[in-house]
């Protein structure tokens, strides 16, 4: 994107916040920051680690989004283009977020770009500290935000289900990096996410399916058995008045054997989360546990936090979170970190 055209849309945006133009973009984003003290406990064979204290710029980001009626058939083209932004240092322009161009009609919404895949986007808001340190994406694998990729959205089938999928073509890359001689994949669909969303009344239910999506699992990653794995992700939330429970299930295998053990690593993952509204506060809590087959490693994670509501779009919060991971990234056992993190979060 011109960064030109970003800064005179952003800047319009600031001048004029109470103008909007029928056909013209939407600039929205938020500034998420929290300064949080963070505690490694290394293994006794490593080097001490003192606390320290960090500030966070939590996938802060700004976008443009937006469509337009077209004149056939009753369609809209459709727009976005996000980027992340570093407030707590400043480090580089924009970094690449969303993006992608398409078409929205009777027959669904039909895009192709950058952007996160099916199975991530199923997590609903089982994620009650998405972007801190607490973020279901440090306990399993999933939560891919992809470069090529196309995705179909049926319209909302009886008001209750959408079914979206995507698919990913290799563009002649060894995207699986697996096999001796190593081939490259060009196919139209070398990688595959789908997913089918319920959603009626307090109800949210997803089921989702990734096959030879390019990731790596968290814990059980054998060495010799290529960067695709195929996950099956099933999750649950219900909103009771002010009380929201949900619950994330998935099992992620690699997609091929280790050439030297011959075996498949495998992980389950379970997420439980809980968030409760009093006034202008929410309390909640959430804990994970992912579980490896071959090397029987195991990794848990809680967190408590409070959000506290400032505006309709800002809040500040306050968060405590603990990990506790079978083995470091050296392979020595008993990795503990704890963060305790304030901040604030502003969206426009």
């Amino acid at each position: 994107m011109n960064k030109k055209l970003l800064a005179i849309a952003v800047g319009a945006a600031v001048a004029f916040p109470a103008v909007a133009l029928a056909d013209g973009p939407t600039v929205y984003g938020k500034v998420n920051v929290d300064l949080k003290q963070v505690s490694v406990d290394p293994a006794p064979a490593a080097p001490a680690q003192d606390d320290q204290w960090e500030l966070e710029s939590n996938a802060s980001r700004i976008g443009i989004k937006g469509e337009y009626d077209l004149d056939v058939a009753n369609l809209k083209a459709i727009y976005q283009a996000e980027y992340e932004i570093s407030v707590d240092d400043g480090a580089g322009p924009f970094g690449q977020r969303d993006i992608f161009a398409g078409l929205k009609g009777g027959f669904g919404t039909l895009k192709a770009g950058r952007f996160d895949t099916p199975t991530k986007k199923a997590q609903g808001k089982i994620d009650q500290f998405n972007d801190l340190d607490g973020d279901i994406k440090n306990l399993m694998s999933g939560e891919n935000r992809m470069a090529n990729i196309v995705q179909y959205s049926s319209p909302k089938l009886a008001d209750m289900v959408t079914i979206n999928a995507a698919f990913i073509p290799g563009e002649n890359t060894d995207v699986d990096d697996y096999g001796t001689p190593l081939e490259n994949e060009n196919g139209l669909a070398d990688s595959t996410s789908i997913s089918a969303v319920l959603e009626t009344g307090g109800l949210y239910a997803a089921i989702s399916m990734d096959s030879d999506i390019d990731d790596d699992l968290e814990f059980d990653d054998q060495a010799n058995a290529g960067n695709t794995i195929n996950i099956t992700r099933l999750v649950a939330a219900y909103k009771f008045g002010d009380l929201q429970v949900g619950a994330l299930h998935q099992i992620a295998e690699e997609a091929d054997k280790d050439t030297v053990t011959n075996e498949i690593g495998e992980e389950t993952s379970t997420v439980i989360s809980v968030a409760y509204g009093i006034d202008r506060i929410k309390l909640k809590a959430q804990y994970g546990m992912t579980e490896a087959d071959v090397t029987k490693d195991e990794a848990t994670g809680y967190s408590l936090g409070a959000d506290y509501k400032l505006a309709k779009a800002s809040k500040a919060f306050v968060y405590y979170t603990a990990y506790d991971i079978d083995y470091d990234a050296a392979g020595v056992p008993n990795d503990e970190q704890t963060s305790f993190g304030v901040g604030m979060e502003h969206k426009f």
